[in-house]
């Protein structure tokens, strides 16, 4: 395994260079590559095998380390790869994940004990610790190899995964971010729970959808793809548990989905010709000329596109015509759905010589195994022999 460095200059917050920069593409006046946005004659084989490549060599390409690395890019990582991320401590190499619940020592992943279970501190703008609220919770949800009753050391003292989601929903109240709150009460939490913050509200995850569906697209962390994707997983769950059909959703759930078809529809809208993500997010169709730019905006862009239609629960059929959003039969095999799978992975293939941050990187690892496991099946990425 090739130890690497990851870079932190590509960090969630302040990129908004790459997306106004001279450098940037624009759909109507740059020469476009005339690429195929499907390579001829890939078959849905192919298309898996190719996803798996580049899912295992992004694994074993660099091997992070608690002398070099944080948890900003560490908590990254996990979320893309569960227990199979490995670091390298003491003289020995294991998951990253069982070191940090045994109570591993990491530059950034600075918990303590608060009033209703574990805080986890924020440190904004640092690049190394928590950048938003819950974001740690959020992301280790969304791993897929972390439950509710794992157990969490912090010091001496013994907790669980789940004083992490009491406690966020202790502190929560109108007006916080809560995309990655979001995320892990839908992962963890009944859809019928209810509880009373701090301040003595009263909070459902039906207020908790409506309060981040109320935010105005593209907004919120890493231009609201996050957002985004809390709000899609959560609406996705309420269908299935429910039964409730598209049509006929209220409340929060409503907004929600609402929001998120709204911004389904752009990211097909500003698609580039060549099947690439914009770089311009949900505004406009332009395309950064850097590499790394490219990577984020993909990466970010299939993690939401992907939970958004990949359960075939989101988008009713049987609806009126008169409502364009919901009759639109959005689908992971859509031909311009593919392509910008493909896109992502010739992309991630030309950044092996370039070391991409490890938010780039893992964020888009984690949308090509979701990609992955939504439509073909699930598969464990293959670590190789140290």
């Amino acid at each position: 395994m090739v130890a690497r460095r990851c870079r932190l200059w590509l960090a969630c917050f302040g990129l908004t260079v790459l997306i106004a920069a001279p450098g940037c593409l624009d759909r109507d006046s740059a020469a476009t590559a005339n690429v195929a946005p499907q390579p001829k004659g890939q078959s849905p084989d192919d298309l898996k095998k190719k996803i798996d490549g580049i899912v295992d060599y992004t694994l074993n390409a660099r091997l992070m380390n608690v002398r070099d690395h944080a948890a900003w890019q560490v908590v990254h990582g996990i979320e893309a790869y569960g227990r199979d991320l490995p670091i390298e401590h003491d003289g020995q190499v294991s998951s990253a994940l069982d070191y940090l619940l045994a109570g591993g020592v990491l530059k950034g992943w600075s918990l303590r004990p608060g009033d209703k279970g574990v805080i986890s501190i924020i440190e904004a703008g640092s690049k190394t610790g928590q950048g938003h609220p819950d974001q740690w919770l959020g992301y280790m949800s969304q791993s897929g190899d972390v439950k509710p009753d794992d157990v969490l050391i912090v010091g001496t003292k013994q907790y669980h995964i789940r004083d992490l989601l009491t406690e966020a929903q202790w502190d929560i109240y109108d007006g916080l971010e809560a995309s990655w709150t979001l995320m892990g009460a839908v992962a963890f939490l009944p859809l019928d729970a209810h509880w009373t913050a701090k301040d003595g509200s009263k909070w459902t995850v039906d207020r908790l959808v409506a309060m981040e569906a109320a935010q105005p697209l593209g907004t919120g962390g890493c231009y609201g793809t996050h957002r985004l994707y809390a709000l899609a997983i959560a609406v996705n769950k309420y269908v299935k548990e429910t039964g409730i059909g598209p049509k006929n959703l209220k409340g929060g759930w409503r907004a929600a989905y609402e929001r998120v078809s709204e911004g389904l529809d752009k990211v097909h809208e500003f698609q580039r010709p060549d099947g690439a993500f914009s770089t311009g997010f949900f505004e406009k169709s332009i395309e950064s000329a850097d590499l790394g730019g490219r990577l984020y905006a993909a990466g970010h862009t299939l993690e939401f596109v992907t939970v958004a239609i990949g359960s075939h629960l989101y988008f009713d059929r049987d609806v009126p015509e008169s409502s364009a959003a919901e009759s639109r039969p959005y689908d992971l095999s859509d031909e311009w759905v593919v392509a910008g799978v493909n896109r992502l992975c010739d992309q991630l293939n030309a950044a092996r010589d370039m070391d991409p941050d490890c938010g780039t990187l893992y964020h888009a690892a984690h949308s090509l195994r979701l990609y992955r496991d939504l439509r073909f099946g699930q598969r464990r990425p293959h670590l190789a022999a140290n």
